[in-house]
C-alpha cells in the first residue's frame, strides 16, 4: 500500500531508476522526471507527498523550480540533492524552505530515513494545526464518570482491533475526540489520520472529495487529485455524519469498504487502499434503514465495533472538570487572567441539562469569560447567560428549543435517583417497586449513567 506519492527530478536515468526500484520496494508510489519542464508538467497535473530535485539539469536549476513551486502557494515538501552544489546554492533551497540537502552519491538508508521523517513531521504539523483551530473542542477526553471510565475501556479495545468503528452519540459529544483517540492509540498512528465531513460536502461534489479525481474529469478539474482514501492510505479515515451521505455514494462507499481499492472521477486504474474507517453519526441509523434513507448492508459493515457516547446530562460529575478546562482555554484565548467560578454558578452549570452537550458546556464557558464584567462568575452570571431556562426547568418538565428526547430522558433519570435514593441503592428493589423487569432497570440505568449503591452480589446476600 502507498506510503507516500513521491516526484523525483534528475537528469542521470541511472539514478531515476535506482531511486523508483528502491523507493516502490519500501511502498512509495514513484514518479520520474528528467528535466525541469517535464517536472512541472508532472506537478500541474497531480499532487505529491513530498519531491526529491536535483540542482543542476539541463534545461534549468532545481533551486529555481523549488523557488516557483513557493510562489505558486504550495507548501509542497522538497528534498534538494546534488553531487556538487555550493554552499550559496544550499542556502538559497533552505531558504525557499528544502527540508534538506543530499549529497551525492546517495545513500538509501538516509534517503529513505528522511522522507520517513518528513512525511511524519508533515503529517504532525497538519493534525496540530487542525487542532489549533479548534481549541476547546479536541483535546483528551476528560471526565472520570463511570461512563467515561467505561468510554476509555472501549477505545483501548478498538484501538488494538483493525475493524470499522461506527461511533454514535448526540451533536457535541465528541465524536470526532473519539475517532483520534482511537488512531492515536493504533499500531495506525504514525500514518495520516483524515476527516471528511458528509454533511458539509455537496452532493456533486462527495465523490472526488472521497476517492480524488483525474485532470479534466470535470469542470474546474485542472489537475488530479487524491482523495481522501488515498491520503489516509496507512491510517484512519474518519467519516463524520456518514449517516448525511446520499445513498448513490453509500452503494459506493459499500464497495470499497468490500473491495479495498478505490478508482478516481474520470480515471480508469483501480487503486489499492489501506484505511481504518471510523464513522460516526448523531442520527438514528436503525430508523433511517427502515426509511430507506440509509443502506441497510452499509451498516452492518461499518457497525462492527459500535460505540455509543453517553450525552452530558447522564455524567453530571463531569461537569465541574470540563467547566474549569473550558474556562482555562477560554481565559487564555480572551486575555482575562484570574476569573473563576464560583460554587453556586458550577451548581447551576451541573444542574442544566446541556441538549448540546459538551459543545454547549464550552460555549455557554466562552460566553461567560466575554460577558462577565468581574472577575468571578457567580450563579446570577449564569442565569442570565442561559437565558432563564434554569428556572424554566423548576416551573416544569417542557422547556422551549429542548427536544422531546432530552426531556423525556431527564424526567426518567429524575424519577430512577429518586427512587434508587428511596430503596437505598438496591437495584432489586428499584425495580420492584416500579414494576420493572431488573434487567430492564439495568439497561435503563446504564443508558443514564446510573447505578445503585448496592450490586446485584450484595442484595443476594
Amino acid at each position: 500500500m502507498p506510503r507516500g506519492h513521491v516526484l523525483v527530478l534528475d537528469d542521470e536515468r541511472a539514478i531515476l531508476t535506482t531511486l523508483q526500484k528502491a523507493l516502490s520496494l519500501e511502498g512509495y508510489t514513484v514518479d520520474v522526471a528528467g528535466g525541469v519542464a517535464v517536472a512541472e508538467e508532472k506537478l500541474a497535473k497531480r499532487s505529491y507527498d513530498i519531491a526529491l530535485f536535483d540542482v543542476s539539469l539541463p534545461d534549468g536549476d532545481g533551486v529555481e523550480l523549488l523557488q516557483r513551486v513557493r510562489a505558486a502557494g504550495s507548501d509542497l515538501p522538497v528534498l534538494m540533492m546534488s553531487g556538487h552544489a555550493t554552499i550559496d546554492a544550499a542556502v538559497r533551497a533552505t531558504r525557499l524552505g528544502a527540508i534538506d540537502f543530499l549529497e551525492k552519491p546517495l545513500s538509501t538508508d538516509r534517503l529513505l530515513l528522511v522522507l520517513e521523517n518528513t512525511l511524519r513531521l508533515v503529517r504532525a504539523e497538519a493534525e496540530a494545526k487542525a487542532l489549533r483551530t479548534q481549541t476547546g473542542q479536541v483535546g483528551e477526553l476528560i471526565g472520570e464518570s463511570r461512563a467515561m471510565l467505561e468510554l476509555r475501556e472501549q477505545i483501548a479495545r478498538a484501538a488494538k482491533a483493525t475493524a470499522t468503528v461506527f461511533v454514535t452519540g448526540e451533536r457535541g459529544t465528541g465524536k470526532e475526540l473519539v475517532a483520534r483517540a482511537i488512531h492515536g492509540a493504533s499500531k495506525r498512528a504514525r500514518g495520516p489520520l483524515e476527516k471528511m465531513n458528509c454533511a458539509a460536502v455537496p452532493s456533486e461534489l462527495i465523490e472526488s472529495e472521497m476517492f480524488g479525481h483525474e485532470a479534466g474529469a470535470f469542470t474546474g478539474a485542472t489537475k488530479q487529485r487524491r482523495g481522501k482514501f488515498e491520503r489516509a492510505s496507512g491510517g484512519t479515515l474518519f467519516l463524520d455524519e456518514v449517516g448525511d451521505m446520499p445513498l448513490a455514494m453509500q452503494a459506493k462507499l459499500l464497495r470499497v469498504l468490500q473491495e479495498r481499492e478505490i478508482e478516481r472521477v474520470g480515471g480508469h486504474e483501480t487503486i489499492k487502499v489501506d484505511v481504518r474507517v471510523v464513522a460516526a453519526t448523531n442520527r438514528d441509523i436503525e430508523a433511517a434503514c427502515r426509511e430507506g434513507q440509509f443502506r441497510p448492508d452499509l451498516y452492518d459493515r461499518l457497525n462492527v465495533l459500535p460505540l455509543s457516547l453517553p450525552p452530558l446530562r447522564a455524567r453530571r460529575e463531569d461537569v465541574p472538570l470540563l467547566a474549569r478546562h473550558f474556562l482555562a482555554l477560554a481565559t487564555q484565548a480572551n486575555d482575562r487572567p484570574g476569573m473563576a467560578l464560583t460554587d453556586g454558578a458550577m451548581r447551576m452549570l451541573v444542574a442544566y441539562s446541556f441538549p448540546g452537550n459538551v459543545r454547549e458546556l464550552r460555549n455557554i464557558i466562552e460566553r461567560l469569560v466575554i460577558l462577565t464584567p468581574d472577575d468571578t462568575i457567580d450563579e446570577g452570571d449564569v442565569k442570565v447567560c442561559l437565558g432563564g431556562q434554569q428556572a424554566a426547568m423548576k416551573g416544569g418538565l417542557f422547556r422551549p428549543g429542548v427536544p422531546f428526547r432530552v426531556l423525556s430522558e431527564e424526567a426518567e433519570r429524575t424519577i430512577l435517583e429518586e427512587a434508587l435514593g428511596h430503596h437505598g441503592g438496591q437495584m432489586a428493589a428499584t425495580a420492584r417497586g416500579l414494576g420493572l423487569e431488573r434487567s430492564h432497570l439495568y439497561k435503563k440505568c446504564k443508558a443514564l449513567g446510573l447505578r445503585g449503591d448496592k450490586g446485584e452480589a450484595e442484595e443476594a446476600e
